[in-house]
């Protein structure tokens, strides 16, 4: 092959390339490869029987989150995203505090300055069984606030929803780590 005829052929495949990456870019940026659905798979921490799953769903106007919980004592219970993904130790602990990248107090799900990770309170009847069904504003599954791969604690006692930096939510009771559902 003559050096001209190289350097075309070259350059085509350089174009072709492009061509193909470019148009990755575009199908990536009009969402087509983004994510839609997360879900968290709570297990009990030692001493605990509270267990459920919690799902996540892009929605028009934020993330829809649903949680099923069961085994847990009559009444209100802190819930929370972490900032860890790690539910290895015994009491939870190693899912580290509430996930706060915009270095916001603790506060209630409908304030604008809170932790991206408080949810608030999840509400368990006389069965100890527990749903929650609401969107929010501030969570995500790309940027800063995504949440993929971040932990989920469901806590003993209620959150007051002022105490820095916790709540006063108490004991960890479940942990369940954030991942991409299928």
């Amino acid at each position: 092959m003559n050096r001209s005829r190289f350097s075309a052929t070259v350059v085509i495949l350089l174009v072709l390339c492009l061509s193909v990456a470019i148009g990755q870019m575009k199908h990536e940026a009009m969402g087509q490869n983004a994510i839609s659905e997360a879900i968290a798979v709570l297990q009990p921490t030692k001493g605990s029987s509270v267990s459920g799953i919690v799902k996540f769903e892009v929605v028009d106007n934020g993330v829809r989150v649903v949680a099923d919980l069961t085994g847990l004592a009559p009444g209100k219970h802190g819930f929370h995203i972490h900032e860890y993904g790690d539910c290895s130790s015994v009491d939870g602990t190693s899912a580290g505090g509430h996930f706060n990248p915009t270095g916001m107090p603790h506060s209630m799900p409908s304030s604008d300055k809170r932790h991206v990770g408080d949810l608030g309170n999840i509400v368990a009847d006389s069965t100890g069984t527990a749903h929650l069904d609401y969107v929010d504003t501030m969570i995500s599954f790309t940027g800063p606030n995504s949440v993929i791969g971040r932990g989920v604690i469901v806590h003993e006692k209620e959150d007051d929803l002022k105490t820095q930096p916790t709540g006063n939510a108490g004991a960890r009771l479940a942990c369940g780590v954030i991942g991409i559902a299928k």
